[in-house]
């Protein structure tokens, strides 16, 4: 089977690639969201310069096990991820690793500010 496309594969072609800030907003907003265990429209994504490689600035509340549950078994909060903190703590890395790898820009931090909780009713929280 012959196709007339030309190779690309380990060759550098001359132009630009551009990817929006929309665009990176976006995969941001994702990345928090499933990290966080809330939905994308929930996060609000903000970028600034940090001497040439770009600071991710999150606002966005987290899924908790609802209060009862947790009264009746504490340990469910283990089972969802840890407390609020650890989870914060262990998403700023993942949002990270997960936002370079898909875009190819260079991050240098993700701060997030949890806003509230949403309470994830039966199910296990992501």
């Amino acid at each position: 089977m012959s196709s007339t496309a030309p190779a690309v594969r380990g060759q550098q072609l001359s132009g630009h690639n551009r990817i929006s800030t929309q665009a990176l907003t976006s995969l941001a907003k994702a990345a928090a969201a499933q990290f966080l265990g809330v939905e994308p429209d929930d996060v609000r994504a903000d970028w600034t310069d940090d001497d040439g490689l770009l600071a991710l600035s999150l606002v966005a509340p987290i899924s908790m096990p609802p209060l009862s549950a947790v009264v009746q078994d504490p340990s469910s909060v283990d089972k969802t991820g840890g407390s609020m903190w650890d989870r914060t703590v262990r998403a700023k890395a993942g949002i990270l690793a997960a936002v370079a790898e898909l875009s190819g820009s260079g991050l240098s931090r993700v701060d997030i500010r949890i806003t509230g909780a949403k309470i994830s009713e039966g199910g296990r929280v992501q």
